[in-house]
Parts: C-alpha cells; sequence; structure tokens
C-alpha cells in the first residue's frame, strides 16, 4: 500500500461511502424521520468527495450535507456534516463521533 492509501497509488475515479459509512448515516437519517424532521435524501459520489445530503421536503436545499473528503484524511479528517448556510458543524476522522453532532438536535426535535 502506498503512502495515500490506494494499493496502486492511484486515488479511485469516484468516491463513495463503504457499506458501514451508509449504515451509520442511514441509522441517523431513520431517526430523524421517525421524528417528521427529515423527509428525502440524495447521495452523490463525485471525484473528491461523496456527499449524503438530507432534506426536509423535495425539492429544497439540504439541511445538512455528510460529506467524506479522502484528501482531508490526514489534516481535519475525512468526515464533515455542513449546515445549509455552509459553516461546518463537525468535522473529524471517525464517522459515529462526526455524526454524534445529531444527537442534540435529535432531543430539540422531538422536545420541540
Amino acid at each position: 500500500m502506498t503512502g495515500n492509501g490506494y494499493l496502486d497509488g492511484a486515488p479511485p475515479d469516484v468516491v463513495s461511502f463503504n457499506r458501514a459509512e451508509l449504515g451509520l448515516i442511514l441509522a441517523v437519517y431513520g431517526r430523524f424521520v421517525a421524528a417528521g424532521e427529515w423527509r428525502d435524501y440524495g447521495i452523490s459520489h463525485l471525484k473528491d468527495r461523496a456527499v449524503f445530503s438530507v432534506f426536509r421536503r423535495a425539492a429544497e436545499h439540504p439541511l445538512y450535507r455528510i460529506e467524506k473528503r479522502p484528501a482531508f484524511a490526514l489534516r481535519q479528517g475525512a468526515f464533515s456534516v455542513v449546515a445549509m448556510d455552509g459553516r461546518i458543524e463537525k468535522r473529524g476522522r471517525d464517522l459515529s463521533q462526526v455524526l454524534r453532532v445529531f444527537d442534540r438536535k435529535l432531543i430539540r426535535a422531538i422536545d420541540g
């Protein structure tokens, strides 16, 4: 394995979420759907990043984007949660820790 984490030294054509990452994201998504906060999602696999976008209603801007950017893995961490206004809510190397930013938001959604 080379220093960049790829077996042949070349990055893949597109970045995607693996099964475990997608499972963690969908677990959070399902909790917010059950709370009536989120109703739709979209997944984009791009050359430099994978993006899971969540929407309150279809045909609007995403409320949040959960991004995976392998190029940032050694710096700030490959995973981030980005709010609708572009503000980075949380960033890190461990997706489960990054997704914990939604724990407080879910409690407010249920209580509110």
